[in-house]
């Protein structure tokens, strides 16, 4: 009876939530952005992204002052719909003047400064590639209207392309060649789903969800169980579709946040920054574990005795994995729904309807249990594919390569381990096609096999057993545990690269502008 009583509490305060947040209307706009800077790759400059402003001499940029006319008379700047439909207006106001935002996309420079703010992933994504390359950042994440639509936004001035192209790394021979590989797969129709696959997939989770609700009172361990495997289940459904940019993913957005309590929201904005700067110190929240477990030896100040014996504890965090999930999901959609993200209420409502058939359905001696069951199982698979093979301290720009050295596929030995795994024992595979459906995986091993020898990626293709990467990944724990701690190791949340997206800041290359009507009018007298 206690049980129920509390399944009722929880019932009750969902359904409150769901009053409250149904009637949140104020807009609570993004915090505004620090400037900072950095040591990377391809920049050192600083930016700040308060207000997209910045002082700049061209003069010092350019030899002999080239390009100092272009960039100081009559500054103008961009404003952009949801759409990415473009005017030009005056770059100052009566009090700043507003520089360019630049990314490059398949070779061209865009000025996306008028368009950041209705970017539907936030403007953080398009703060982080400022001055850089965002092709592959571009191709991998978007629908193919998107991916036509920041065609439609204006070119960066010529001054600006200047002296970004000699600044910025150029394409590498194998990024090059993955955009041909990526042109030929659209080509071929990898990307399209195969519905008698989803049809399976998602009849077993229907089932395993029904036969948990059914054994629940009866046989309370083994609808924990099932209840573990539909929560670990509908989390490898949700991902695919969450990914997904086709007709049929998009309807199912939601899916992970109704059958899992996991909302797009905010997987999109964690997830999807893993993907880009994968194994990036600093950045990759996915490998900023500590204090609870470290892959890579601490700094002395970032250090904390639990270390010393993480390779025998790992699983207590690993179980919570799921749990915490569950934490930030809420959080983040509360903030999403008060900023009126788009579509935030349609996932409120799948979170609500989620937890309102889980507490009803599941007593907690079942549901409790089985979050953090499917939490083990869930870091199991997730974690091993990267944390045993390169870290990076400064920011990649061969994102291809990057990935190669950066991932690896378990190699499964029955059909359940196929199952269970959802499609992560084909990691590179997804890394460098997110978007793709997850059944079209095993196909293009051979193909990336190949890519990977042909272009001499160091590494080349990387993959082990299903239990051989378990022990690779529980020995590294081992290994840092018994190390000594380096002084000037860094920081996982912010020191390498500052955390940018995570903190709100912008370490990429330096914008060139105006910080006010003065300094616009003395530069253009000069």
């Amino acid at each position: 009876m206690m049980f129920h009583n509390t399944n009722n509490v929880l019932l009750s305060l969902v359904i409150g939530a769901a009053v409250v947040l149904e009637g949140v209307q104020g807009f609570a706009p993004r915090a505004g952005f620090a400037a900072t800077s950095t040591s990377t790759s391809t920049s050192t400059h600083s930016r700040s992204n308060t207000a997209r402003f910045v002082a700049v001499d061209p003069t010092s940029v350019l030899p002999n002052g080239a390009g100092s006319s272009r960039l100081t008379e009559e500054p103008t700047a961009w404003d952009c719909d949801d759409e990415a439909n473009c005017v030009e207006v005056p770059a100052c106001d009566e009090q700043v003047c507003r520089t360019s935002l630049d990314v490059r996309i398949h070779g061209n420079w865009y000025d996306l400064s008028g368009w950041r703010k209705g970017h539907p992933a936030g403007a953080h994504w398009i703060d982080w590639y400022d001055g850089r390359d965002a092709t592959e950042v571009m191709d991998g994440f978007h629908s193919a209207k998107g991916r036509g639509m920041y065609q439609r936004l204006p070119k960066s001035k010529d001054a600006v392309v200047e002296i970004l192209e000699a600044t910025t790394a150029k394409d590498s021979s194998t990024q090059i060649a993955f955009r041909e590989l990526r042109e030929q797969l659209e080509t071929d129709g990898w990307w399209e789903r195969d519905m008698v696959q989803e049809a399976k997939l998602l009849g077993i989770w229907v089932a395993l969800a029904v036969s948990a609700a059914v054994t629940a009172h009866s046989l309370p361990p083994l609808s924990t169980f099932l209840l573990a495997l539909t929560m670990t289940n509908a989390g490898w459904l949700g991902h695919d579709y969450i990914h997904g940019v086709d007709d049929f993913a998009f309807k199912l957005r939601n899916f992970a946040a109704a059958a899992a309590g996991l909302g797009p929201t905010w997987w999109s904005d964690k997830h999807n920054k893993h993907h880009a700067l994968t194994n990036e110190i600093g950045v990759d929240e996915d490998i900023a574990t500590d204090p609870f477990l470290y892959p890579y030896v601490p700094s002395p100040e970032n250090d904390t005795p639990l270390r010393k014996i993480q390779h025998w504890v790992f699983w207590i965090p690993f179980s919570a994995l799921f749990a915490l999930w569950r934490i930030d999901t809420m959080k983040v959609i509360v903030g999403a729904v008060e900023e009126k993200r788009p579509d935030a209420k349609k996932e409120l409502w799948a979170l609500l309807a989620h937890y309102a058939v889980l507490f009803t359905c599941f007593p907690p001696t079942v549901w409790i249990p089985a979050t953090f069951l499917s939490g083990l199982m869930s870091a199991l698979i997730v974690t091993p594919t990267h944390q045993s093979d390169e870290f990076f301290e400064e920011y990649q720009p061969d994102w291809v390569q990057a990935q190669f050295m950066s991932t690896r596929n378990a190699v499964t030995t029955n059909p359940f381990s196929e199952w269970l795994w959802g499609g992560m024992q084909y990691q590179l595979e997804h890394h460098l096609f997110p978007s793709m459906p997850r059944s079209k995986y095993p196909a293009l091993r051979g193909i990336l096999q190949e890519f990977a020898e042909k272009n001499k990626i160091p590494g080349g293709y990387r993959e082990s057993g299903e239990f051989e990467i378990l022990y690779m990944n529980w020995d590294l724990y081992r290994k840092v545990a018994q190390a000594d701690a380096v002084p000037g190791s860094p920081n996982s949340r912010g020191e390498a690269q500052l955390g940018a997206i995570n903190l709100g800041l912008s370490p990429a290359a330096a914008g060139f502008g105006l910080t006010n009507k003065e300094t616009a009018s003395a530069s253009a007298s000069k």
